[in-house]
This record gives structure tokens, sequence and C-alpha cells, in this order.
């Protein structure tokens, strides 16, 4: 198996996704790759339009919220915003998950209100499964 740098540190892993605020949908982020597990740091959201309202979960395709449960992008709210979620460590552990090969990472949009013009990165690393 050669090096992949995304095994060295916490890289994008999923590139520049467009995502939708516009109206309730499951969109893919990643899908973790043949012979690797995934392990997600934090996702950035950077705005197109007013995403005030919006809620969103993020999680494996057939969980949708096992990496963050339901976020209120209350704080975004201007074409050109970036927002950064990520799990918030507190007095107890925080629980991440890895994600096997052939996982699919998704966004899942539960609140529609804001544009369809929304970019999404998704961050961390792979090690080897």
């Amino acid at each position: 198996m050669s090096t992949d740098i995304k095994t060295i540190g916490i890289y994008p892993l999923s590139g520049v996704v467009t995502v939708s605020f516009a109206a309730a949908a499951a969109t893919t982020l990643y899908t973790v790759p043949t012979g690797y597990k995934a392990i997600i740091d934090h996702v950035d959201v950077i705005l197109g339009a007013d995403a005030a309202a919006t809620t969103l979960t993020i999680g494996r395709s057939t969980a949708l919220t096992d990496f963050l449960n339901t976020q209120t992008l209350s704080a975004l709210d201007a074409d050109e915003d970036v927002g950064h979620l990520q799990i918030i460590p507190n007095a107890t552990t925080v629980i991440g998950k890895t994600y096997a090969a052939g996982v699919i990472i998704q966004v899942n949009v539960t609140s529609a209100v804001g544009g369809a013009t929304n970019q999404m990165i998704l961050w961390g690393y792979l090690i080897a499964a």
C-alpha cells in the first residue's frame, strides 16, 4: 500500500462539495477508500447565502447523526461566512467514530432555509484497515 498524505495528518478528505440549504436532502461528502478507515476531525461550511435557520446533521449514510447531531447554523447569516463544525470536548470523554472502507459520509439538511450554493469540506485522516 502506498503512503497517502491523508494518513499522516489532518487533511481535506472530501475536497469542496456544493451543498444546497434550499431543500431538505442528504448530500454525500466522502466515501472511505478501500483498505482504509477514516476519522473525521471537522467540517467547514462556506455560505453562499444566509443560512441562520438551517439545521443539519453529519454522519454515515445509514445513521446521518453519528458524527454530529442536529446543528443550527444560527451565526451563519451572510454570503461568505465560514462555519467550523466539530465535536466539542467537555468533562466527559468525547466519542468519535471510525468509518470503514466503503462507508458513505453524508450531510443531511433537515431544515432548509438557505441558498443552493454553499460549500462544505470534510477534514480528517485515514488509517490502514
